[in-house]
């Protein structure tokens, strides 16, 4: 299936071995945010279900909250009302992430972009949509959202990492210490577990294993908008093909893989140290693989 606006990594897990009858291995593969996802622990069965199905509720939320393709989200009435009131706390702890994010990749990863992916996804003229980017537009104050004209916004960025880590922390909280969460991004504790790393245009470039913290991968080519890849900026270009980000949150890797792929090199050393990144792999447009 081609998986909407981003590229997931392959993975293969291992979970550490248990005494026989101590723990079982358990998974939930569901769809959200336009992806296939997956939930995989280590622990006793009837402990287990009970936070799976926790997770599948938490899901179903955060996809009222944020999804693009539900018309009733949160998200779509704001877009289609440029106001908000007394949003449900998770929203707007979620628009302050991607305001961290946005300072931090110096306005290179802005949510206001949705209307120029639209317009670009449909043929139009993007000069309305461009003229009307800006996340410093958007205005916070207290418990309410007011967007900027013609403003809309996407969280597709930002919002895959944010449920990732909501589901891993939920996760430690019932007691599991050897889980693998994929809602989008990938976070996971104990394990290791081992992570493909896949360009779309040159294949599979190598592995990673995450025994704790997240990992969060941007390709352009992943989803195309008529000949170009669908990472857009108003005036910065896809500077390469695949960007991995690996940080202790899934939020943080997610919204800076997809910045960092509009970033030359020197601002993607400078955007890792300032938000303390472990790690990021880039892949160019020659299939050439650098690590920072």
């Amino acid at each position: 299936m081609t998986l909407p606006r981003r590229r997931f990594l392959a993975i293969s897990a291992a979970f550490a071995a248990m005494p026989a009858g101590a723990a079982q291995a358990h998974s939930w593969e569901g769809f959200a945010f336009g992806a296939q996802v997956s939930l995989r622990m280590q622990g006793p069965k009837a402990q287990a279900l009970t936070a799976l199905n926790e997770a599948r509720v938490l899901i179903a939320k955060l996809e009222e909250l944020f999804s693009l393709y539900n018309p009733n989200s949160t998200l779509s009435v704001l877009n289609r009302t440029g106001t908000l009131t007394a949003p449900d706390a998770l929203f707007m702890d979620l628009i302050r992430a991607a305001d961290t994010a946005f300072t931090q990749s110096g306005g290179l990863f802005d949510p206001t972009v949705q209307a120029l992916w639209s317009a670009v996804s449909h043929g139009q003229d993007t000069t309305p949509a461009i003229a009307a980017m800006g996340w410093e537009k958007v205005q916070v104050v207290a418990d309410r959202i007011t967007l900027g004209p013609a403003q809309t916004l996407t969280l597709n960025g930002i919002a895959q990492g944010y449920a990732t880590d909501l589901i891993a922390d939920m996760l430690i909280t019932h007691g599991f210490t050897d889980t693998l969460v994929n809602i989008g991004e990938f976070r996971g504790t104990g394990g290791p577990f081992t992570l493909g790393l896949s360009d779309p245009l040159h294949g599979v470039m190598g592995q990673r294993t995450l025994s704790g913290g997240a990992i969060a991968t941007s390709s352009p080519a992943a989803t195309m908008l008529g000949e170009q890849g669908h990472i857009l900026h108003p005036s910065a270009r896809a500077k390469w093909s695949t960007v991995s980000v690996e940080a202790a949150r899934a939020t943080v890797a997610d919204s800076l893989s997809t910045a960092m792929v509009l970033a030359p090199r020197s601002q993607v050393q400078a955007i890792k140290e300032r938000a303390d990144i472990t790690r990021v792999t880039l892949v160019d447009f020659a299939g050439n693989l650098t690590t920072l």
